[in-house]
């Protein structure tokens, strides 16, 4: 296909043919709030679902439409892992910084899969594994080395990884990532939106903030269709923030340390089951990423790459059409049916800058290519903000970055009764999924029909299944091998092979598991 005809070609998002929410009415009147949202996007909607569910009266202001700007136009990967490399991560900032930022990748995919499970949302989400393997065609093996180690790292700070010598679809050495995500982004900002609403909140679309001169103690005050608007706090969630109530000279100045890319996708139809259910990206610069959105009778495959800075590459189809070429490289079969282009926002570190601005402002930006992950973190961090709540990672994704040159930061530590680490175990993944990785003697916590389970194979092959949920809190028990016990990391109860308890504060067994063959224990393999 010519240069000429792409460029002709429809840049409508895939996303955009169903899950758009029914449109909301642009204000016109005066209003005061506790709280503004400026943005209707994945950090703006978040930040004002969890305002609004925490009792706060919330409004959110939209200047055209909620989720079809730049939230409308991702490639919708939820993953924690960052386009800098764990490794680098760790090289630059210490291993603690760097499982912060991952865990708190980790806890925005699982407050996404609660308020989807909780509000029963139907926006295809799932849980799927990701891989970063080495571009080209047949891939890269010199780079087996390095993934070795970033595997390893991954695994010692608690996530699930593994190095792997064969990636599905693309070949070659890589890494697999459990506990990472996919979501329809327009479904689930329609059912994000309608739950602020049920929870109090007000959506405003078509709808521009232009802030006013502030008032001595007063209010923050703005206008809106020509109406006064006056709130307490205000959330900026423009993706490139305005300056809202901040100084325009430091706004100008936080300006600089933002860099605008275009990112190009392709999605095309294929035969459902033709790719398996999973994320790819590789570490090419720029590098490319694919997904899979299951449709039904059929799959669609979305491709993604050829980013460069806004603005300074003219011929704009042509990113189209390498990514087209390297489609059909990948699957000759597939029929190209939607294309677009979106932004992303780097900064100088690779992590997003989130908090607060001014006074009473706080907004999110520099996602890199992990706006919906990160979008979702700079709302639960907003909104923790405004709640006067403490939040493990404010310190670290600050403007300001205070909690970097903190080199003994223990931030697990000193956030030790945040949510997020009840269950971090739970959704980090499991470092086994399937019984035959259980050898004899040993025990393993895997994934099996669905449920997380302590697998347990006796030194005659005989498999004990009991769930990995501890009986006293709900933690994840693990295996401690040189005891051949089931030990919880939360409070310290101990469970022989079998699931009986050794020793409290737990009072109950773990609670035996049955195979789909009706079976609990007595597998022989």
């Amino acid at each position: 296909m010519s240069t000429a005809s792409q460029a002709a070609l429809n840049t409508t998002p895939f996303w955009a043919e169903i899950g758009s929410s029914p449109a909301a009415s642009p204000l016109d009147h005066d209003a005061h709030v506790d709280v503004a949202v400026v943005g209707g996007g994945i950090t703006g909607l978040t930040a004002a679902y969890l305002l609004a569910t925490a009792g706060r009266r919330v409004a959110v202001f939209e200047r055209a439409r909620c989720g079809t700007i730049d939230s409308g136009h991702t490639s919708a990967h939820l993953t924690m892992v960052t386009d800098v490399r764990l490794s680098e991560l760790a090289s630059r900032l210490g291993k603690t910084h760097a499982q912060a930022v991952w865990d708190a990748g980790l806890a925005a995919i699982a407050e996404i899969d609660g308020i989807v499970r909780g509000r029963r949302l139907d926006c295809e989400f799932a849980w799927v594994d990701g891989y970063l393997h080495a571009p080209g065609n047949p891939p890269d093996a010199d780079e087996r080395p390095s993934f070795e180690a970033d595997a390893a790292l991954a695994s010692e700070l608690g996530f699930d990884a593994a190095l792997i010598d064969d990636v599905p679809l693309v070949g070659g050495p890589g890494v697999r990532f459990g506990g990472q995500a996919r979501i329809h982004p327009r479904k689930y900002l329609a059912g994000l939106a309608q739950a602020i609403e049920a929870a109090g909140g007000t959506i405003y679309e078509h709808s521009p903030v232009e802030f006013a001169d502030q008032p001595d103690g007063g209010p923050i005050a703005a206008r809106v269709n020509g109406f006064a608007v006056t709130c307490d706090d205000v959330v900026i969630a423009t993706h490139n923030p305005l300056v809202g109530v901040a100084s325009l000279a430091g706004a100008t100045a936080f300006q600089t340390k933002l860099a605008l890319y275009t990112s190009y996708v392709i999605a095309a139809r294929v035969a459902p089951g033709r790719v398996p259910d999973a994320l790819w990206w590789d570490t090419a610069d720029p590098y490319r990423y694919v997904r899979v959105a299951p449709q039904g009778d059929h799959d669609v495959v979305i491709v993604g790459g050829e980013d460069h800075k806004t603005g300074q590459v003219q011929d704009t189809p042509g990113c189209y059409a390498r990514l087209a070429a390297a489609l059909r490289q990948l699957l000759p079969d597939a029929a190209i049916v939607a294309r677009w282009s979106g932004q992303v926002i780097e900064t100088p570190d690779g992590l997003p800058f989130i908090g607060r601005m001014a006074d009473h402002q706080y907004a999110a930006t520099g996602f890199g290519g992990n706006g919906l992950t990160f979008g979702t973190l700079g709302g639960m961090l907003c909104a923790d903000a405004i709640l006067g709540r403490a939040n493990p990672w404010a310190d670290l994704f600050a403007p300001d970055r205070k909690a970097i040159g903190r080199e003994l930061w223990d931030y697990v530590k000193e956030n030790a009764s945040y949510p997020y680490y009840m269950l971090r175990d739970r959704v980090a993944g499991v470092s086994s999924r399937g019984l035959r990785g259980v050898a004899r003697g040993q025990g393993r916590v895997i994934e099996y029909e669905g449920q997380t389970v302590a697998a347990y194979r006796d030194e005659d092959g005989v498999l004990s299944l009991r769930s990995a949920t501890c009986t006293h809190m709900g933690c994840r028990v693990g295996w401690n091998p040189a005891e051949k016990t089931w030990d919880c990391p939360c409070h310290g109860s101990r469970f022989t092979p079998y699931g009986q308890v050794i020793s409290g504060p737990a009072e109950t067994p773990l609670a035996a598991i049955e195979s789909s063959s009706g079976s609990e224990t007595g597998r022989k393999a």
